[in-house]
């Protein structure tokens, strides 16, 4: 074990860029430009009935809003990753900020189903912007050694975004009505861009990328190609397929619903046991964080580690005797399903040191199309099994097996090429490294 952990270890690279107190500043603007998205990204999950209720619609309509939203979003993380590599992380997120904030204040005053909808893609287009964003800030800031704990540490400030959504904004919803309360949100989006704006920076002097030449269409489907090929990439990929996507439907959307239809929970208890997912996620994050960064080869045994127990815990919750699982296996579930957003960002320590900088971007969005790509498929699947059985939770959330088995037979059946070139372009790196004139 510690030979393969050492194998796989960062290294210290020439032009590692410091860190120290400036870059922990620069980065949690970003940082704070995501927070913001994934609290407009989650808003609906608080709102799910009552956005029923306000457009006139059925579950499969009601599964569309998040549906509509992730398609666009996982849509955008290739053209993104191109962006961020071409354009620099202050422009994309900046266009990011604006297009998200439009679509929170559309939401708010949508008068029609129809509207809604746009307004959700709109959301969905300016989120697809920010994490990818992030990532390439934090390895521009951040010492490569650093990339597994800076990327766990951005997905956890994500997951108190959620957190917000679930204490603060389902307070406002019902407390001041729909259209305040969206539309009071909003005013967060305004805010961390004029913080944007006014202080973020791409990267520390000293320490500018080698300029990128635009060499048309055929240079594009070129770096998406190379970035394709590494075994790394697409393992990172099928990691973050196979691990997000659990939670992500239960908090996004169909998790409130659930607790109270089909468990007969008070919405205010299915609010606190959404709250604990999140609790977890955050408390999960820190340490498969520091795991990673320190251990390289417990990256796998902590992703599948992860899937097989959602997967049991998900199986022992919809096939519990009787109408209705106790309250423990509630809890068990839902501190479970907080450890799906870490085990995914560990899809991105695969990707990462399989690809050079200039295609980091590129890499990540492949990466981050996976779980949101499952996602997507898990939350229509749902919407339209509950429609087809009157409500039946326990078959509309068997589509969660579907896809975990199909990720883990591409995780397994890519995770022996992948390790064998990234001990290859390790290995390299270290030579390059002795090489360097002092």
């Amino acid at each position: 074990m510690s030979s393969s952990s050492t194998s796989t270890a960062p290294v210290t690279l020439p032009g590692d860029p410091p860190g120290g107190r400036r870059a922990v500043a620069v980065w949690s603007i970003g940082v704070a430009v995501y927070f913001v998205a994934v609290i407009f990204r989650t808003s609906l999950g608080v709102a799910g009935l009552d956005a029923a209720e306000r457009f006139h619609v059925g579950a499969s309509a009601l599964s569309t809003f998040s549906i509509l939203q992730l398609l666009v979003y996982a849509g955008m993380q290739i053209p993104v990753g191109l962006l961020v590599d071409r354009l620099g992380t202050k422009k994309v997120l900046g266009i990011g900020v604006v297009l998200f904030t439009a679509g929170q204040l559309g939401f708010a005053f949508s008068p029609s189903y129809g509207t809604a909808l746009a307004s959700r893609a709109l959301l969905g287009c300016g989120d697809a912007m920010t994490f990818i964003s992030v990532l390439r800030l934090g390895t521009r800031w951040f010492p490569a050694r650093r990339g597994p704990l800076v990327a766990q540490l951005a997905g956890l400030v994500g997951m108190a975004g959620n957190l917000v959504s679930t204490l603060v904004l389902a307070r406002l919803l019902h407390g001041l009505g729909w259209t305040r309360a969206f539309a009071g949100s909003a005013l967060a989006g305004v805010v961390v861009a004029v913080l944007l704006v006014l202080f973020l920076k791409d990267h520390p002097e000293g320490h500018a990328p080698a300029p990128v030449r635009h060499r048309g269409a055929a240079s594009v489907r070129g770096q998406i190609a190379a970035s394709w090929r590494e075994p790394g990439t697409r393992l990172g990929m099928w990691v973050h397929f196979t691990t997000q996507f659990p939670a992500m439907v239960f908090l996004l959307l169909w998790g409130l619903p659930f607790l109270v239809e089909a468990q007969g929970l008070s919405r205010g208890t299915a609010g606190e046991l959404l709250t604990l997912v999140v609790l977890s996620n955050m408390a999960v994050g820190l340490v498969y964080g520091q795991i990673v960064a320190r251990h390289h080869a417990a990256r796998l045994p902590l992703a599948l580690g992860t899937v097989a127990a959602t997967a049991v815990t998900w199986a022992a919750t919809l096939l519990c005797p009787g109408e209705r699982a106790p309250m423990w296996l509630l809890l068990v579930l839902c501190v479970v399903l907080g450890a799906c957003g870490p085990a995914s960002m560990i899809g991105f320590d695969f990707a990462r040191p399989a690809n050079p900088a200039e295609r980091q971007g590129t890499a990540s969005g492949i990466t981050n199309m996976g779980g949101f790509v499952a996602s997507m498929t898990t939350l229509l699947a749902i919407g339209v099994l509950l429609d087809a059985t009157g409500d039946d939770y326990t078959v509309a959330f068997s589509a969660v097996f579907v896809l975990q088995a199909l990720g883990v037979s591409q995780i397994l059946r890519l995770r022996g090429r992948a390790a064998r070139r990234e001990r290859e372009r390790l290995v390299a790196s270290r030579v390059e490294a002795v090489h360097v004139p002092a």
